[in-house]
Order: structure tokens, then C-alpha cells, then sequence
């Protein structure tokens, strides 16, 4: 069964606070790429970071692109994974070594790290790769659904019962992630296979969005389909700016169509 068509859109903002953009991010619907990646590490090695990661993952996942191709070296080969999940997951942890690379080539970016989450389509499923605090959602119909769990102290505090949604939208300590690419042992990469089905819209974004946003504004966004996918994003984006843009901002919205 081919893989079913995309339409897809993205729009970065470096926010209302920040002098740069530390935002990066691939669309490749020619390898069934789709990457968001934030940045860390300020003075520009934020930037540096998630480009680096950006262009690594998207050179590793063209250079095994083919249906046989199951090359995941220097990483072995995970069976309970699908082709498309070991692709990805490698491309991450290659992207990390990188990173170690480029620090260990300039003094002046150490420190940095990065965030990234991203779906890879196949023939027959997709998956989504991610460490950090970004995140992918599902629109189906109205419902939205957040497909990964940050990496960050008050995600996990929210999952513990300790925070609510709100106010770790409004903690000091919001912005630390516990786990990102930045350039040390091999990263732990959350994995999740899925089946994207006709109709649904999928958001890949970075925490300058949801920080701010809440889940029902940006649902009710995703769910209008009178709009375009590029205004979509502009209205999340715009949404975020509306709420004080204190970050960079990413959206990218990715919607399975009919075959």
C-alpha cells in the first residue's frame, strides 16, 4: 500500500522577546520528513544546534532512503522497531555525535543542545522520533491529541500530579529540559509507531507555541478547514504573539489526504 498524500505548511517567528530565531526545521515530503528542532544555549549556539541537527537527521534519512534499505550503523538494528522508527531513532543519535563534533571544533559552543521531534513517513506506517520539550499532535475530527511527553521538570511534574497544565505554563523553571541532543553519551529517543489516516492534521511545534497557546485554542485553530494550512500556521503563530510571544515560535501542520 503506497503511503497515503500530504499537504503541508510551517512558519517560524523568532517571538516578541528574542533578537534571534533559534528555531530550525525540515520539510522533506520528497524522504517523508517532517522536523522541528529548538535550539539552546544563547550567543547563537542554540542556532547552530538545532541546524546541525536539522541537517544531519535529513542527510541520514535520504542517504537510507529505499525500502530495503535497513542501514543503521553504528546503532544495531531494533526488530521490534519498524524500518522507518530505527531510520529515524539513528538519525537522532547520529545528529548527537555531530553536535559532540562541532563543540569539540569550537570553544565557543559549548553548552549548546537542542531539541527535536519529528514523523517519517513509509509505505505502510509512519513514526515519531522525539526528545525534548517540542511536541507532535493529532488533530482527529475536533479532538486534539498530544502524541509525545516533554522531557522537561514540569511536564514531568504535571504527569505526577504535582503541577497543572497552567501553572507549568507559568513556572520559573518551565524552560528546563531534563533530556536533548547536545552532543554527550548516546541520547534515550522516544519512539511511538503510528498509522495517519485521511483527514488528519498533524502539528509538530516548539514550546514557544504551547507554552503559551492552550490545547482548546490551538484544536480549534487545526480544526478549520475553511483555512488554508499556511494560514493556519500564521494564526498560530499569531496566536502565541497575542499571548506575549516571550519565545521563538514554530508551527508546522502536516494534514493526510485522500488517495
Amino acid at each position: 500500500m503506497p503511503a497515503l498524500p500530504l499537504s503541508w505548511a510551517v512558519r517560524t517567528d523568532a517571538g516578541l522577546r528574542r533578537s534571534s530565531n533559534e528555531d530550525s526545521f525540515s520539510a522533506r515530503p520528497d524522504i517523508g520528513l517532517f522536523l522541528v528542532a529548538d535550539g539552546m544555549g544563547g550567543h547563537a549556539a542554540g542556532e547552530v544546534a538545532s541546524r546541525v541537527v536539522v541537517e544531519s537527521v535529513a542527510a541520514f534519512i535520504e542517504e537510507t532512503a529505499g525500502a530495503d534499505s535497513n542501514r543503521t550503523w553504528p546503532f544495531p538494528f531494533e526488530p521490534a522497531l519498524s524500518l522507518e522508527a530505527n531510520r529515524l531513532k539513528a538519525a537522532f543519535r547520529l545528529a548527537n555525535r555531530r553536535l559532540a563534533a562541532a563543540i569539540a571544533d569550537s570553544h565557543d559552543l559549548r553548552g549548546m543542545a537542542t531539541t527535536a521531534s519529528a514523523i517519517l513517513q513509509g509505505p505502510k506506517q509512519a513514526c515519531v522520533a522525539h526528545i525534548g520539550d517540542s511536541r507532535v499532535y493529532v488533530l482527529r475530527g475536533d479532538h486534539l491529541t498530544q502524541i509525545t511527553d516533554d522531557h522537561s521538570w514540569v511536564e514531568e511534574q504535571v504527569r505526577a500530579g504535582t503541577l497543572t497544565a497552567e501553572a507549568a505554563r507559568q513556572h520559573p523553571w518551565r524552560n528546563v529540559v531534563t533530556r536533548a541532543l547536545s552532543g554527550g553519551d548516546d541520547p534515550e529517543i522516544d519512539v511511538v509507531e503510528i498509522q495517519p489516516a485521511t483527514g488528519e492534521r498533524y502539528l509538530l511545534c516548539s514550546d514557544g507555541l504551547f507554552g503559551v497557546v492552550a490545547d482548546p485554542l490551538l484544536a480549534e485553530i487545526l480544526a478549520d478547514r475553511a483555512a488554508s494550512l499556511d494560514e493556519i500556521c500564521g494564526r498560530l503563530i499569531d496566536a502565541a504573539n497575542a499571548a506575549g510571544g516571550p519565545d521563538n515560535i514554530t508551527a508546522m501542520v502536516i494534514q493526510v489526504d485522500a488517495p
